[in-house]
């Protein structure tokens, strides 16, 4: 299967900020906790270098791991994603592309989750995940709170 015909899950949302604040909380792994709810987001961000979807309070505990392919400050960031224990694994390993624009007078955050196995528990989880977490992202960045009720992991459906 190619990457072409693998699934691939798109979700736009509008976020009255700036584009070096929507940017900032992606890879400031203390705002990330934020949105995430006791998860951060860890890395030095420079492409080539690893990522990491860790418990804040405990950063042995990894849900997601990933390389970072791109980063465009305060435009673009490209990851690839996949659970530590198919870390290598390329038919098990997704690629996340976060798009950060102007657009009138808020910011337009893209986020394609793509090159997904078919079937798959993170194809189900993120399909959820997404919406979820960029809701509680939006929500911190104009009010200064994460949305509440907010799920820590991706891979789970909500219950």
């Amino acid at each position: 299967m190619t990457a072409a015909t693998k699934p691939k899950f798109v979700y736009v949302t509008y976020i009255s900020s700036t584009p070096e604040n929507v940017f900032n909380a992606l890879t400031d792994p203390e705002m990330t906790k934020q949105y995430w709810v006791r998860h951060r987001n860890a890395s030095d961000w420079k492409p080539g270098s690893e990522w990491r979807h860790e418990d804040y309070d405990d950063p042995s505990l990894v849900d997601i791991v990933g390389t970072v392919v791109e980063r465009t400050p305060p435009k673009t960031l490209v990851i690839t994603w996949a659970f530590p224990a198919d870390k290598g694994n390329a038919a098990k390993t997704s690629r996340v592309r976060f798009d950060v624009e102007p657009w009138r007078s808020v910011v337009r955050l893209t986020v394609t989750h793509d090159e997904l196995e078919p079937g798959g528990p993170m194809l189900k989880g993120v399909s959820s995940g997404w919406p979820l977490i960029l809701s509680s992202l939006k929500t911190l960045l104009e009010s200064g709170r994460p949305l509440a009720g907010t799920s820590t992991r991706m891979t789970e459906p909500p219950k």
